[in-house]
């Protein structure tokens, strides 16, 4: 089977993007007047942050109030008053709820656990954003609930990255009719523009579960979830702010660690192997916007294990960064629009775990360094690591380098530049380097247009077909969605601190969403129909991939989502790949039609009870395949329990063999304070024939400081009687913070 290009895409994509970027580029000024609210900061002596809301500020000072609703009535007032403070003194900014509650009996707090999963998603909690260099485009934001637990992010232009831990203090506390919060931020654990007056962006998120309510203190146009208080564009202006003079500060962290491993599949082996190490880390702040990081025999001991996933492709799998070192100002490195927490087949040009991992196993780090920070409009951050490797030919020791440059253009939209260095190519001799630039152009409130081009050069190979580039255009209104793409992967391209899924390739995407809101149905809050259309195919011309897709899918008010997709797929496999390791499942050269039908429910994320239903049938490379899966699941046993389990299994019949593949896990915590938890994550794999576990102990007995006790168990099921050992290790880790 085969299919005309040129009739198929028609107009090039990038030629749409172009004429559009250029008619968007001539009005985007228009309106660029300022017509955002005002808040004045209050200067306090200081605040006891206790949660009880005693202090004068709260009686003498009118609480800011008056919220929205964005969902479920847009613009319609909040059905619950909530009251907003903001203050400072000398060393914190302060920011204090105060949550009325018309049914106390019904409000959901289920998780103490900082950076838990239903803090974001689940529970009852109050939020905020604060854009601290006031550009309308970047900014922090702190969500936190009635128990104390508590969730933090980064907001780079439109992404979110939610893996940023700041030190700051609050406290929560009940009155007759709500619940109350006090947090303080001190100015050393933010970053902010020269000058000691300050003038920041703000807004204020409360939702209320039961209701599936969401409302702000600024309104703003219709949204997903909490990112509906992330459009930095319309936050109010907070005037009065004085920050500290002299903002250089200083952290210095050292750790030692202590572990006993047991290796039987490495080369040497090792059999309750001990070791003792120790390092530091320094964070020095040249000036309140310009940081320099510096860690010398790195280590990540307090990491948790990867979750298994199910490869029924031909493509490697991905798995998102966890490493603290990696994770601050992961935004600076973000390039070309492309998401660093999923695969797709755009590439990733920095992708962080191919320092200081190989194939999922630690390689030691000796050291290196980081510089990132905010010079007027622009944003830069430099890297430079020295890491070991991993013993193996073509796993050499090989310092790394990444350059970042963005600056800021127009009102919201940036420009940018990205090198990225390995000095010992994974390929052979020599090295390879990354070049790219990128654009990211927001215009109006919800268009988007994303595009890079870039080029890599290897010394091992010839460079011929070496570059990449990618045009993306997005409209994600409320009522009406699009997307149009098209992504250009060369067969030589080869960024080895990159991520590449998969190269040699021409793909082009569209996608169209009409999501209406019934009135006449009370039950229902938004429909939604998407049609989208993929179509991919080498460097040579042939086509590799044609899909098209529809969904109809209903979210309900009480925010459990049903959803029916058929998808009618073609792809041609060039070379044969195991479908399933432990089967020895080969699928063999051929072109393979087949179509398949997908029904799901999610439950709400707020139900004691959670989890995402999902079954598929349908035709599979020349046979039959149904899945059944039950993924992300949560049971909370109060506040201080949670049962994570996760469950799948795939039955494929093929002409050469029938398969069963089933991965099952589930991780349980058990939280002693909003400092403290211990967790075991335990998983079985048939595909790899892996059963494995790891368990976590974190306490952060000082702000900052912490201890970890981690222990590691990994097995091989293919062994008679209980599954033999393949590797295992017991940590305990211990840092202390001091800042000056």
């Amino acid at each position: 089977m085969d299919y005309d290009r040129k009739s198929f895409i028609g107009v090039h994509p990038l030629r749409i993007l172009i004429i559009v970027t250029v008619l968007l580029c001539a009005g985007s000024t228009a309106g660029a007047q300022n017509t955002n609210p005002t808040i004045q900061a209050v200067r306090v002596p200081t605040l006891h942050v206790d949660g009880a809301l005693d202090e004068e500020i709260y009686s003498t000072v009118p609480g800011l109030g008056g919220f929205v609703q964005v969902e479920p009535q847009l613009g319609a007032p909040a059905t619950e008053n909530t009251e907003v403070w903001l203050a400072f003194d000398d060393e914190n900014f302060y920011v204090s709820f105060r949550c009325w509650d018309t049914a106390p009996d019904r409000r959901v707090a289920t998780e103490m656990r900082r950076d838990g999963q239903k803090v974001f998603g689940g529970d009852d909690i109050a939020y905020f954003f604060i854009d601290t260099f006031h550009d309308r485009r970047n900014g922090f934001s702190f969500s936190i609930n009635a128990l104390g637990g508590r969730n933090e992010g980064q907001v780079a232009g439109e992404q979110y990255l939610g893996d940023w831990n700041p030190i700051y203090t609050l406290a929560t506390g009940e009155f007759g009719g709500g619940w109350t919060l006090e947090v303080a931020l001190p100015f050393k654990s933010l970053r902010y523009g020269p000058g000691t007056m300050q003038v920041w962006g703000f807004n204020a998120l409360r939702t209320v579960r039961w209701k599936n309510e969401y409302s702000v203190l600024v309104p703003v146009p219709p949204w997903n979830g909490l990112s509906a208080a992330r459009q930095a564009q319309f936050a109010a202006d907070i005037v009065g702010i004085e920050v500290p003079s002299g903002s250089k500060n200083l952290e210095v962290k050292p750790y030692a660690v202590s572990s006993v491993t047991t290796d039987r599949v490495g080369s040497p082996g090792r059999r309750n192997d001990p070791d003792a190490d120790g390092g530091i880390d320094v964070k020095y702040g040249l000036t309140q916007n310009v940081i320099a990081d510096f860690t010398y025999n790195t280590d990540f001991a307090q990491v948790e294990a990867d979750e298994q996933q199910v490869n029924l492709t031909r493509f490697s799998l991905f798995f998102p960064e966890k490493r603290d070192f990696f994770l601050e100002n992961q935004g600076v490195f973000t390039f070309g629009g492309a998401a660093t927490t999923a695969a797709s087949d755009t590439p990733i040009l920095f992708y962080s775990r191919r320092i200081g991992l190989d194939a999922g196993r630690p390689v030691k780090i000796d050291g290196g360094g980081r510089l990132s920070g905010r010079i007027g409009r622009s944003t830069f951050g430099a890297l430079d690591i020295q890491a070991e490797g991993a013993g193996t030919a073509l796993s050499r020791a090989s310092n790394f380098t990444v350059v970042r440059m963005k600056r800021d253009v127009l009102r919201r939209s940036t420009i940018g530049l990205l090198f990225t260095g390995r000095s010992a190519s994974q390929l052979g001799s020599g090295r390879n380097d990354t070049f790219g630039v990128d654009s990211q152009l927001n215009f109006f409130t919800f268009l988007t247009i994303n595009s890079y081009w870039a080029r890599t050069r290897t010394d091992a190979i010839s460079n011929g077909d070496n570059t990449s580039y990618r045009g993306q255009l997005l409209y994600s209104g409320d009522r009406y969605g699009a997307q149009l793409e098209h992504v250009a992967v060369g067969r030589d391209f080869n960024p080895e601190v990159g991520f590449v899924r998969r190269g040699d390739i021409h793909r082009s995407f569209g996608q169209f969403r009409f999501s209406p809101r019934p009135k006449s149905i009370r039950s229902v809050r938004k429909f939604s129909y998407t049609a989208s259309l993929l179509y991919v195919e080498n460097g040579a011309g042939r086509v590799e991939n044609r899909q098209e897709d529809g969904e109809f899918a209903i979210e309900l008010q009480n925010a459990d989502r049903f959803a029916v997709t058929y998808s009618n797929i073609y792809e041609f496999i060039p070379r044969p790949f195991t479908i399933a390791s432990s089967a020895r499942v080969v699928v063999p050269v051929g072109g393979y039609s087949y179509d398949n039908v997908t029904i799901g429910y999610n439950l709400g994320p707020q139900r004691d009870v959670a989890t995402n239903f999902l079954l598929e049938r349908g035709r599979f490379y020349g046979g039959r395949r149904t899945a059944v899966s039950a993924m992300k699941g949560r049971l909370s046993l109060g506040p201080r329990l949670s049962v994570e389990p996760t469950y799948s299994v795939n039955w494929i019949d093929l002409p050469q063999a029938s398969v069963t593949s089933h991965l099952a896990g589930s991780r349980v915590t058990y939280t002693m304070s909003p400092q403290m938890f211990a967790s075991a994550l335990v998983q079985f794999n048939s595909s790899t024939n892996s059963v494995s576990a790891n368990a976590r102990l974190r306490w952060e007995y000082l702000p900052g400081s912490e201890l970890f006790v981690v222990y590691n168990d990994e097995r091989d099921t293919r062994t008679a009687g209980f599954p033999g050992l393949t590797t295992r290790s017991f940590i305990v880790k211990v840092n202390r913070l001091f800042r000056f």
